[in-house]
């Protein structure tokens, strides 16, 4: 329905998605005839055999083309992902920013070199692969077309937790260090795309509804507006709590330790021209501010040179000829 697909679209829009990606097949080019022949009985079926059920959800040229205005008019971008070479030519035709290559065509090196040919971007799921078809992938589009990324991704709906392997991601950053690495989730919940994230992922694809009870097996697996905007605020906290790998006191800090920082102090009394030793010194929050505790070790042995009372913070203008280090 045409009209449900543009409050989907608007839906990702309004959600803060960056992109509304369909599914194009040209369905003689998809599935052999005996395929497409089948019975097919399912309680998500849309007609008696495979290829009626898909001939009655698959959008014409015209549709696309009325969708990917509607998406412009509202400033989101469209795409969808080419099931077969001839969804990829009509995509190319229907100028998309970036191919989507689905699981199911990740091992089609056929399609996947005339797709890396259009000179569009791609980005690449590797749902039902092998670590060494992915290396396989990556030296046929590479050469070609640089501009691609992979996608962990496992290709059940819905996903469960324990089959997710999000340490995948970490693998292909190494195996793969010059292209961007991300994941397209089929599980429930927002918690592991968000993980996903956290890992690494820069570039996130999860499918949408907006009724989790209608009729199709991937709705069960989908997320629903008010999740979709939870995910999509979580990712963007996620981004900036990344920060800096660069430790440091902060200024976002500095409240902090000027009142909970401690001090060295003077254990005891100590008098005018004594040498520091440990049994002298502890660590307090002090009044005022002295040497902070990480230069305990370093006044011992330094001569005082006036009297110290008890419980009294240990200054710079205390100890004598004191050569500040400068902390790295």
């Amino acid at each position: 329905d045409l009209d449900i697909a543009k409050r989907m679209i608007r839906m990702a829009k309004d959600c803060g998605a960056d992109c509304a990606k369909f599914q194009k097949s040209e369905l003689e080019y998809k599935f052999n005839k005996k395929a497409l022949e089948r019975p097919y009985t399912s309680k998500h079926s849309w007609g008696k055999t495979y290829g009626e059920h898909k001939r009655h959800l698959e959008f014409s040229h015209d549709q696309y083309r009325e969708l990917k205005k509607y998406a412009e008019e509202i400033g989101i971008f469209f795409t969808a992902s080419g099931m077969d070479e001839m969804a990829v030519e009509f995509l190319h035709e229907l100028d998309v920013p970036f191919f989507k290559v689905g699981s199911g065509d990740t091992n089609n090196f056929p399609y996947l070199e005339k797709t890396a040919k259009k000179g569009r971007p791609m980005v690449i799921s590797s749902g039902m692969q092998s670590m060494n078809t992915m290396h396989q992938v990556y030296q046929i589009v590479k050469p070609i077309n640089p501009n691609f990324c992979f996608l962990q991704c496992t290709s059940a709906y819905p996903l469960q937790p324990e089959d997710v392997n999000l340490r995948v991601i970490s693998a292909y950053q190494s195996a793969f260090p010059d292209i961007p690495i991300g994941y397209s989730g089929h599980e429930t919940g927002i918690a592991i795309s968000v993980a996903a994230v956290a890992m690494g992922a820069k570039v996130l694809e999860r499918h949408v509804t907006l009724d989790k009870t209608w009729k199709g097996s991937d709705h069960q697996a989908s997320l629903e507006p008010n999740e979709l905007a939870e995910l999509v605020k979580a990712i963007r906290t996620v981004e900036k709590a990344m920060g800096s790998p660069i430790k440091q006191l902060l200024p976002c800090e500095m409240a902090c330790n000027e009142k909970l920082g401690k001090s060295v102090v003077a254990k005891v009394a100590i008098p005018e021209g004594a040498i520091l030793t440990l049994d002298m010194l502890t660590v307090k929050v002090g009044e005022p501010k002295g040497f902070p505790p990480e230069s305990i070790f370093d006044l011992v042995g330094q001569k005082v040179k006036k009297n110290i009372e008890e419980d009294e913070t240990i200054t710079e203008q205390v100890v004598e000829n004191h050569v500040k280090k400068v902390k790295c």
